[in-house]
């Protein structure tokens, strides 16, 4: 490992190189305002990225012709430039992103990455980010690291020893923070009733935002709960300090909160800091279908844009514009079902903010569908909770308005009739 600039390292970056960029919170902001800065004598640079934090100036269109994005997650930092066709979008499953590296479908030239200072054996950490980052250290022919004694030290697969940086370029920067939400009435209507879903002794995934945090919220009173999630927030803190998640109950990594990434406040970093109880391994092994069923009562929760009355569910767009991703809705949909006792959720308010129903007769035209009305179990609004493993479309349909907003309920029920006949 050779210590140098920011502008040094970079200056590795040739064009037509393929560059990953460290995942969400833990995106190196210094190495990636250096190499944008070297847009001038740089051509046909693909970077490669899932969602991140922070700025991500190489999507600009001054730069078209010199950087070219190709996300595996859509953040807020390139929506627009995938929006205006400046940046591309590739539907995966998150757990298969590091096959993309691992076969050289995607070979990367160079892995920037943010890891925390070596320790006295010589090993960094990737920190709060291991997902599809450890992949990319593996592959990627040259590894530039932004060292930051603010970046969490997490045991793990994450480590990475000295000699596999190529250089390593000293910082002292905050890790991006999500700023704290006040849950609104509808969020918490939706987490207890979630929550009454989940079974004592139940594993959870789940992810962040509003809702993932009502859920958690609302879980003060259960036992023995277990974690085995691709990523996580701050929302366990308190039931991981109050025994309510204590893994007992867990086959694979019985007593260990599982994830693959973190965002959260620095008191969520403070929290995973060399602490044994949270293992961060990589995504490809976290999201495969084959290791979530191994656990007991496996109930996933996530989010979705719009739902059909035939239990289709839209997670990544709204009609043609893409929003976010496939990532991994789908493998733990499909792992909660297989495991014993599991429960896949589908969670999300009844409205938009703008008071259009977010439960539909038709889907929007150009929206992807990242849950199959096949794999779909549980709908969850803040108005109750719709079981549709089973049923049939016209069941699926009354049982799905049931749970819709008022407001839209005779109009649903007035197109279901048109399309089913009978209801």
């Amino acid at each position: 490992m050779k210590w140098v600039s920011a502008e040094e390292a970079v200056s590795v970056i040739k064009s037509g190189d393929r560059v990953f960029v460290h995942s969400a919170a833990a995106a190196p902001q210094q190495l990636v305002r250096a190499m944008t800065a070297r847009a001038p004598k740089l051509h046909n640079v693909e970077v490669c990225h899932l969602h991140t934090e922070g700025e991500a100036p190489y999507v600009a269109p001054e730069y078209a012709g010199h950087f070219k994005t190709n996300a595996l997650f859509i953040g807020a930092n390139v929506r627009q430039a995938v929006a205006t066709g400046e940046a591309d979008y590739i539907p995966v499953f998150l757990s298969e992103v590091p096959n993309l590296f691992r076969r050289r479908i995607l070979p990367l030239q160079v892995a920037m990455v943010q890891v925390s200072p070596p320790d006295r054996h010589g090993f960094c950490s990737l920190g709060i980010s291991v997902d599809v980052s450890r992949a990319a250290v593996q592959m990627a022919d040259t590894v530039i690291a932004q060292v930051n004694p603010n970046m969490p030290r997490t045991h793990g697969d994450g480590l990475i020893h000295v000699r596999d940086i190529t250089y390593a370029v000293e910082v002292d920067d905050p890790i991006p923070e999500v700023p704290e939400h006040e849950l609104t009435e509808e969020e918490k209507a939706i987490g207890r009733h979630c929550a009454g879903l989940i079974d004592d002794g139940a594993t959870l995934q789940m992810g962040i935002g509003a809702i993932p945090d009502a859920v958690l919220a609302a879980l003060e009173h259960h036992r023995d709960l277990g974690v085995h999630t691709e990523m996580f927030s701050d929302g366990i803190i308190d039931l991981v300090r109050r025994g309510v998640i204590n893994g007992a109950k867990k086959r694979i990594h019985p007593g260990k909160v599982v994830g693959s990434f973190a965002m959260g406040r620095r008191r969520l970093y403070d929290f995973m800091d060399d602490n044994p109880m949270i293992a961060m391994l990589d995504v490809a092994y976290v999201n495969d279908t084959a290791v979530i069923r191994r656990n007991p009562r496996v109930t996933a929760i996530n989010s979705a844009i719009e739902v059909d009355l035939t239990g289709q569910v839209v997670a990544d767009s709204i009609g043609t514009r893409l929003y976010s991703g496939v990532g991994g809705q789908m493998d733990f949909v499909r792992g909660a079902s297989l495991s014993p006792g599991g429960k896949p959720i589908i969670a999300l308010p009844s409205v938009t903010s703008r008071g259009e129903s977010r439960i539909v007769s038709f889907l929007k035209p150009g929206a992807g569908v990242v849950t199959t009305r096949a794999h779909v179990h549980y709908i969850v609004t803040e108005y109750g909770v719709a079981y549709l493993y089973g049923c049939n479309l016209r069941q699926r349909a009354r049982a799905l308005i049931d749970i819709a907003h008022p407001d839209h309920r005779e109009r649903l029920e007035r197109e279901a009739y048109e399309r089913f006949k009978t209801l």
